[in-house]
């Protein structure tokens, strides 16, 4: 019962981390993943967390311009370089996780990005996150309560 109380905890601090970063990222154009993780001190961390972070990091980045032809095609309106970053940073990272490298059920990477943008964004940055990974879920044909094989959702991840 406790392991799978603390993985869920675990994972969520390494989307912590990653998010941190892909905003940093993003703000600071001249860096790279790289040159930004190797600034980092996670020392106190537990492998699986620095080593999932790296991974959401480094995918994330690398499929970004992929990720964000997604939210051009499919959310009206809203480019993603007009999004704040860190929710911008958050949705990338859901669709990275539960879309392309489909590590996560897509339900739980969207309510994890949800969370993270709740916390670290604005007053309305949750719900933002959950309508534009909702819309893109809806145009692609992914049940909300299903991963992207079509698989039942399991909140365990």
């Amino acid at each position: 019962m406790l392991a799978q109380y603390v993985l869920p905890q675990r994972r969520r601090r390494s989307r912590e981390i990653a998010l941190q970063l892909l905003y940093a990222l993003d703000l600071r154009t001249e860096e790279t993943p790289a040159s930004l993780w190797a600034l980092q001190n996670l020392a106190d961390e537990e492998a699986g967390v620095v080593e999932y972070a790296r991974d959401l990091l480094e995918g994330t980045w690398a499929h970004r311009t992929e990720i964000d032809q997604m939210i051009r095609t499919h959310v009206v309106g809203w480019r993603p370089e007009r999004m704040v970053a860190v929710d911008r940073a958050a949705v990338r990272m859901a669709l990275f996780e539960g879309v392309v490298a489909q590590k996560t059920p897509l339900a739980v990477a969207i309510s994890e990005a949800m969370e993270l943008a709740k916390l670290y964004g604005t007053e309305d940055s949750g719900r933002f996150v959950n309508g534009v990974l909702g819309k893109i879920v809806r145009a692609r044909g992914v049940p909300s309560g299903e991963d992207s094989s079509g698989a039942p959702v399991s909140h365990s991840s």
